[in-house]
């Protein structure tokens, strides 16, 4: 288990570059944390790290946003606004979960009985005694 403090944006973004950088195909992360945590600047240096150099965005309306531009794909998951489960079906989802890819996925709660057993954890929380900007992420 890592756990890393950042008091910026900047270093946050590094953390999640950090694990872009040692990504391997087949990985995937939950990503968990409150609104407004910092899980998209996260998954921004994510994708830095794995070389992809187009805009990321959370892909709310989307379910699923594919980058394709890096060393490997990226797979980006928003499931809050998911209704049923059978949604992830219609989408393939095992073709992510499972490809040759990375994916990382936010609101993972709402899919738990999806999410494979070997799924590595990030959790980004926020103390506001240590500050607005401080975050602690642990990575399992």
């Amino acid at each position: 288990m890592d756990c890393i403090e950042t008091r910026c944006p900047e270093e946050t973004f590094a953390a999640g570059r950090k694990l872009g950088l040692t990504a391997r195909p087949g990985e995937v992360y939950t990503l968990n944390g409150e609104l407004g945590v910092g899980k998209t600047v996260f998954t921004q240096g994510v994708a830095a790290g794995l070389g992809i150099a187009e805009h990321v965005n959370s892909p709310t309306f989307t379910i699923v946003q594919v980058y394709e531009t890096g060393r490997m794909p990226f797979y980006h998951f928003d499931v809050y606004r998911i209704g049923d489960i059978e949604e992830m079906d219609e989408i393939g989802y095992e073709d992510y979960f499972y490809g040759d890819g990375i994916c990382v996925i936010e609101w993972a709660e709402r899919i738990r009985e999806l999410i494979p057993e070997d799924a590595g954890s990030i959790t980004i929380e926020k103390n506001l005694e240590k500050g607005f900007d401080y975050r602690k992420i642990t990575i399992n």
